[in-house]
């Protein structure tokens, strides 16, 4: 099993790296395996609705100059996914939620059904909000929302300071339990029966 971790912060090395890393390292005690993708510092476009995507028989999005269509092909070989970002303004990086939103457009059923977790990292406020932002894509594809003993935060400004955030770090210790138990329980089981979604407008 693999869990394709994403790194919504354009530092490197920065306090959502050290969340993220800690994530799988207890992973790794669990004999899971993972790899941490990071978005980088280069422009994410937004999707445009093009619907390119969709003619294609490899989902890749028509835009390949940032990391959308390497998520995917790493998602491709991955069993779950969580989303790492700082917060900015009480929000998550706006880069990562318009990858995050790209892929899920353009190749869905990658992602559709594997469990998924989100982690805040920021100074002092606004990880809350951006936590319930980063989880709100999850539900609409499917995706059995995993938790720890505690909003998955963590604290820190300056780089590595995450590191010294105590519960912090257990609190990412426990979502890697967390996101081992619900991989090991569910992985090959077979998915229950949905109905057709109907989407509804409300101006007729």
């Amino acid at each position: 099993m693999k869990v394709l971790l994403i790194n919504g912060s354009p530092r490197k090395s920065g306090n959502t790296f050290i969340a993220l890393s800690e994530i799988a390292k207890q992973l790794a005690k669990h004999n899971i395996d993972s790899e941490i993708l990071q978005i980088g510092t280069k422009p994410t476009r937004g999707c445009i609705v093009c619907g390119t995507c969709k003619t294609k028989k490899d989902l890749r999005c028509a835009f390949d100059d940032d990391m959308c269509n390497r998520a995917n092909e790493k998602m491709a070989n991955a069993d779950a996914l969580i989303v790492g970002s700082p917060v900015y303004y009480g929000q998550p990086n706006g880069s990562v939620l318009a990858l995050v939103q790209r892929c899920f457009y353009s190749a869905g059923d990658l992602y559709r059904n594997k469990p998924a977790a989100a982690v805040a990292v920021c100074r002092r406020g606004g990880a809350t909000a951006a936590l319930q932002t980063l989880l709100m894509p999850f539900q609409i594809m499917n995706m059995p929302v995993v938790t720890s003993q505690y909003w998955n935060i963590v604290y820190g400004r300056e780089e590595g300071q995450a590191a010294l955030d105590t519960e912090g770090m257990q609190t990412m210790r426990t979502l890697a339990d967390n996101m081992a138990f619900v991989l090991q329980n569910t992985t090959g089981k077979t998915l229950p029966e949905r109905e057709t979604p109907q989407p509804m407008h409300f101006i007729r």
